[in-house]
C-alpha cells in the first residue's frame, strides 16, 4: 500500500486506552476506590507532536476511569468518549463532532472491541501484542506493545509519512 498518500489523508488519532495507553494491567489499591494506571510517558510525548502537527487526538474507551480523565487532561487531548461499549456509536458521533469521514482517521486498538470502529478508519493500527483478530485484520502492527511505546512509534511514522517530522523535531530544536 502506499502509505504517504493514505496518511496525509488523516486528521484525527483515535486510541483505545486499555492495552494501547497502557499495558492493559489494572490495579486496585486498598482504601481506595481508584484504579491505578500506568502510562508512558513517551506515548504522551508523541500525542503531543500530533497535536502540535495540527492533528486532533483522543480517546475513546469501552470503559470509564477517573486514570483516563486524568491523562487526557494532562495531556490537552482533543476529546474522550468513555464507556462506549459497544465503540461506533460513539465513533460516528466523533466524525459528525469533528466534521471529518472516517477515512480521515486513524484508530489504534487492541482487541476484538475495537475492531468494528478499526476497520471503518483510513488506517487501523493494532498494537503488537493485540490480538491475533485484530493482527490480522488491521493495515499493520506496531513492532511495541501496547503501554510500551506503541503510540510513540505510530505518532512517529503519522508524522514521517505527512512530512510533518522535521517541524516536530524543530520544536525540540534537533
Amino acid at each position: 500500500m502506499h502509505w504517504s498518500k493514505t496518511a496525509n489523508k488523516i486528521k484525527v488519532v483515535i486510541l483505545d486506552v486499555d492495552g494501547v495507553l497502557t499495558s492493559g494491567a489494572i490495579g486496585y489499591g486498598t482504601g481506595s476506590e481508584d484504579e491505578i494506571k500506568f502510562f508512558n510517558v513517551k506515548d504522551g510525548c508523541g500525542l503531543q507532536m500530533l497535536m502540535r502537527a495540527g492533528l486532533k487526538v483522543g480517546i475513546v474507551s469501552g470503559r470509564r476511569s477517573k486514570a483516563n480523565r486524568k491523562r487526557a487532561q494532562e495531556l490537552g487531548l482533543d476529546f474522550i468518549k468513555e464507556n462506549c461499549n459497544p465503540k461506533l456509536p460513539a465513533f460516528l458521533e466523533l466524525l459528525e463532532e469533528l466534521s471529518v469521514s472516517a477515512e480521515e482517521c486513524l484508530y489504534i486498538g487492541d482487541d476484538l472491541i475495537d475492531w468494528a470502529v478499526m476497520k471503518r478508519c483510513g488506517i487501523s493500527v493494532a498494537v503488537a501484542d493485540a490480538s491475533a483478530e485484530l493482527r490480522g485484520q488491521a493495515s499493520f502492527c506496531t513492532q511495541r506493545k501496547g503501554g510500551e511505546g506503541a503510540v510513540r512509534e505510530v505518532a512517529e511514522w503519522l508524522l514521517q509519512k505527512q512530512g510533518k517530522w522535521k517541524e516536530a523535531l524543530a520544536f525540540y530544536e534537533l
